[in-house]
């Protein structure tokens, strides 16, 4: 992997490598932009199975991140960092604590937060070490519950478009990954009467969705195949690739998963197949939305107001879509480029 060639193709400002041989952390930082302001994104804590699939999930993640804080109007940029290890193995006190030097080192060029695997708590421990961080328990507390109902009312803004009206009565909708975001959302479409498939690699997971929910039980590799209105992916990102699209069975594609196109022409192979694919950093905006509000006083009755606006953007996209006559993925990111060169013009 050329990595200066990468980070110039997408115009990266940092990737920062951040090593401990006492504690064995191995991390990376990555900013993508700060035009916004600086660089706001998750904690990752993942098991990689090599150090370049972490570079590329890290490069991916951040500049998400910049789209996502544009499109959700937050004057912030896009970073996100990444703990390569098993987290039930890596993570403790001292690991986090040096992580937290590395951040506090960047002088608030990047803030984290919560994201895969780490928790309020593990926040909690790295602002022992830094005060760039959001997401703490006594302010705005885990986003999982916000970004869920970010989700929930972007489904329903892409079931209006299909169907022409917010009716998820008996809609199928096929969930992938049970995580704290998945099964929230979950909840939220039950409660709406949905007819719930879930698939998720923890059992555990599956199994209480399927006594509290009524859901119904589909192995991991048959989920993509399902004969379903909605496919919601809510676990890793790259799941609408070479290897599934051709599978799916749904007229929509909206769930809480980071960078769910393995590749951005997918967006356009989506459109051709009549499936509306709703762009992730957009409909899963309500946990960056939730943490932004920290930063001026933390308001759950302003975070949630302004999660429900997810609505109105993805009702926006697709508009732009239609008028265009281009895939919602590029009407998404013209729409956050716009505002981007806007504010780079301004200064």
């Amino acid at each position: 992997m050329k990595i200066f060639d990468y980070l110039k193709e997408r115009d990266y400002e940092q990737l920062i490598f951040c090593q401990d041989r006492d504690t064995g952390l191995k991390a990376i930082i990555c900013i993508h932009d700060t035009t916004l302001g600086p660089a706001l994104g998750g904690l990752r804590i993942w098991d990689y199975e090599s150090e370049e699939e972490a570079i590329v999930d890290v490069l991916r993640l951040a500049r998400g991140m910049t789209y996502k804080n544009a499109a959700a109007g937050l004057d912030f940029g896009g970073g996100k960092a990444v703990i390569l290890g098993d987290p039930a193995k890596v993570k403790n006190k001292e690991l986090l604590h040096v992580f937290g030097k590395y951040v506090d080192s960047l002088g608030g060029r990047y803030i984290t937060a919560e994201d895969m695997n780490s928790t309020t708590e593990d926040i909690a421990c790295i602002n022992e070490v830094t005060d760039f961080v959001v997401g703490l328990k006594e302010k705005s507390g885990n986003p999982s519950p916000i970004t869920a109902f970010g989700v929930y009312k972007g489904i329903l803004a892409a079931v209006n478009e299909v169907y022409g009206n917010l009716d998820l009565t008996d809609k199928v909708i096929a969930v992938q990954g049970l995580g704290m975001v998945g099964y929230a959302l979950c909840e939220y479409l039950h409660k709406a009467g949905a007819q719930l498939y879930v698939t998720d690699i923890d059992e555990k997971k599956v199994t209480r969705a399927v006594k509290t929910l009524n859901a119904s039980a589909v192995a991991p590799n048959e989920i993509y195949g399902l004969a379903c209105d909605i496919f919601a992916p809510c676990a890793m990102g790259a799941v609408i690739n070479a290897d599934t699209v051709d599978l799916f069975q749904c007229k929509i594609i909206a769930g809480s998963a980071n960078n769910q196109l393995a590749d951005e022409k997918y967006g356009e192979i989506l459109m051709e197949k009549g499936i509306l694919y709703i762009p992730d950093y957009v409909i899963n905006s309500g946990g960056v939305i939730n943490v932004s509000e920290e930063m001026k006083g933390y308001n759950k009755e302003n975070a949630m107001v302004r999660a429900a606006a997810i609505y109105d953007s993805v009702t926006k996209i697709i508009e732009i879509s239609k008028k265009d006559q281009i895939s919602t993925r590029i009407a998404a990111d013209r729409m956050a480029e716009a505002r981007i060169a806007l504010e780079k013009k301004a200064k």
